[in-house]
């Protein structure tokens, strides 16, 4: 990996990991016009080690209440039902599906499920989720009503993003749009939730590649985590402000026109639907 690729591939992990529109499918994409190579799952993974330290920054409050309240609770210090306390069981409850599931099915999520036609299935498919979701949505319960039911339901929405395509916060928040929660409260829970998971994926990865017979670019790797951090940051403030007053409709747009712009792609040979790892 050159510099110049890792340089736009952290700029487009930043700019995607957060939106509805799955950054694990634009990097595979984009990946393809620098020697048709797909950056691969491991890339992925540890790139959005920046975009989730942005995450931890801008929820650094929030984190370290509902840890403090959970260690609390969990020697008796404060009541076990604690809104804080119950928080952090939900993360953790809501991240043991994704983190079994992938496990259980690594080899398929870092080969044949990254074919682009898969690709080009979810991201139209899950867009007209999202967008069903999304028109349907009650946008009346805060954070503070999420039920242990809901919780385990969230997680096993996130679950669903280890197909590219689909997307981490896509999948979430359209799970708590159909629950009935607001926005920006789905928005909210659907980064927290990523946080165990993420972190946990990136760090495997990193240890993973650590062992490879050939030396990793970590110079270029990490120029892409740091620029994916940067750009994270922004694009939280900006997501959290617009859709408290928006709806999700253009991302649903955005979702089917790029699946439409790839299936093209690769109809005719520009893309391929698994090119080198």
């Amino acid at each position: 990996m050159g510099w110049l690729e890792a340089l736009v591939l952290g700029i487009v992990q930043g700019l995607t990991e957060f939106l509805p529109i799955s950054s694990s499918a634009h990097l595979s994409i984009i990946g393809q016009f620098y020697g048709g190579e797909d950056p691969g799952s491991a890339f992925t993974a540890i790139s959005q080690l920046g975009t989730e330290t942005a995450v931890i920054i801008y929820f650094r409050s929030d984190i370290w209440k509902i840890i403090r309240h959970w260690c609390l609770a969990l020697v008796g210090k404060i009541p076990r039902d604690d809104p804080e306390a119950r928080m952090g069981w939900l993360v953790i409850i809501g991240s043991i599906p994704i983190v079994a599931l992938g496990l259980l099915f690594q080899d398929q999520i870092d080969h044949s499920l990254r074919n682009l036609w898969i690709t080009v299935a979810m991201l139209a498919g899950f867009g007209i989720i999202i967008g069903i979701a999304d028109h349907f949505a009650k946008n009346i319960r805060p954070l503070e009503s999420l039920t242990w039911k809901h919780g385990i339901l969230y997680g096993l929405a996130q679950s669903l993003a280890l197909v590219p395509g689909v997307s981490r916060s896509g999948a979430t928040i359209a799970a708590g749009l159909a629950l009935g929660y607001k926005r920006e409260a789905a928005a909210k829970y659907a980064f927290l939730l990523a946080i165990p998971a993420v972190v946990g994926s990136g760090f495997f990865k990193l240890f993973d590649i650590s062992s490879d017979p050939v030396e990793p670019a970590w110079g270029p790797i990490i120029l892409a985590t740091v620029v994916a951090f940067g750009v994270g940051l922004a694009v939280i403030h900006w997501l959290l402000k617009y859709v408290s007053t928006h709806t999700y409709k253009p991302f649903v747009i955005y979702r089917l026109g790029l699946a439409a712009l790839v299936a093209v792609l690769l109809l005719t040979g520009v893309l391929q639907p698994l090119p080198t790892a």
